[in-house]
């Protein structure tokens, strides 16, 4: 009788974790496959709208990467110029529309900005998704087909959270984008599944109870893809070349709680700022602190251009 009760226990502990990994594999291929957002019509409306706002105006913009996928965007001119350029990378699962909000202020400050669809994303092509890893290349050449078009003056970047982590590591290989703004980015793929394991509310479950998800994730990922996960890492990014960053973290993020900007921002070798935004959830500092988002973003790509020895009209 008394191995009922430790066979029970054995089950209690083992059950949670078996679970775990089961999802964990299974969950794999929709990682590298997320939900496309389609460019619907009303979408195009809406960006539309407001650009008209601002005086702004868009084209097609449209890019090979170097493995043949067509990305494609727009390029989005304001209504008086400062010859600066500032790419935008939207979040997972959604397209250029998601960064409508963060070009009204940059188009008003004068900045032109290039908002393209992620490859696997919105009307891009590619395969998969790989969070950085094939995108930093898919970014180099959309920089090679702005410079030989516009050669901008300066060259900026802002992302969120997928975008963000995205855009980091394209600085660390591309050194045309002279600084970053990254709201909400991910540590590594690791650490990002810690917090997905832990249902959004306990990473702490992602590193211990549901750990054997965590792993089967990554693995099967790993071997689907055939990229090395532990090098998707905006941390690693940050180290490997000192630009110029600034990290917003949103104080109620659960999905990409500020650990994983804190880990960034003590990795960087550049100049680098920190801004906590109380009461901000994921990707919301804008809507949240609205002026203080564009003053210091602002100010942040200001400097950036003063010291890289001219400043912007």
């Amino acid at each position: 009788m008394r191995r009922r009760p430790i066979r029970i226990a054995l089950i209690l502990l083992l059950f949670p974790p078996i679970l775990a990994a089961i999802g964990g594999w299974l969950a794999g291929p929709a990682f590298l496959h997320p939900i496309r957002r389609e460019l619907s019509p009303d979408l195009i409306r809406e960006a539309d709208a407001s650009f008209a706002v601002t005086g702004a105006t868009r084209e097609d913009f449209e890019v090979l990467a170097p493995d043949g996928a067509l990305l494609r965007g727009w390029k989005v001119r304001p209504k008086n110029p400062n010859g600066s350029w500032v790419l935008l990378f939207h979040g997972v699962a959604d397209n250029r529309v998601g960064v409508v909000g963060l070009s009204e202020f940059l188009l008003r400050a004068g900045y032109s900005v290039v908002m393209m669809d992620a490859r696997a994303h919105g009307a891009s092509g590619g395969p998969i998704a790989t969070y950085g890893w094939i995108e930093r290349n898919d970014t180099r050449s959309i920089e090679d087909a702005l410079e030989s078009s516009e050669h901008p003056r300066h060259l900026f970047a802002l992302g969120e959270s997928m975008g963000a982590g995205i855009v980091l590591q394209s600085a660390a290989v591309e050194p045309r984008i002279e600084a970053v703004v990254a709201e909400a980015p991910f540590a590594n793929l690791r650490e990002a599944s810690y917090d997905y394991a832990g249902l959004r509310k306990y990473p702490w479950l992602g590193k211990t109870l549901f750990a054997p998800g965590t792993w089967t994730l990554l693995y099967r990922d790993e071997k689907l893809a055939g990229f090395p996960v532990a090098d998707v890492s905006p941390v690693k990014a940050v180290a490997a070349r000192a630009f110029p960053v600034l990290l917003i973290c949103d104080e109620k993020d659960d999905a990409l709680p500020c650990r994983h900007a804190e880990m960034i921002y003590a990795a960087a070798r550049g100049p680098k700022q920190l801004w906590i935004v109380p009461g901000a959830f994921h990707t919301a500092a804008l809507g949240f602190q609205p002026e203080e988002f564009r003053r210091r973003v602002l100010a942040f790509f200001a400097s950036a251009a003063s010291n890289s020895g001219a400043a912007p009209n």
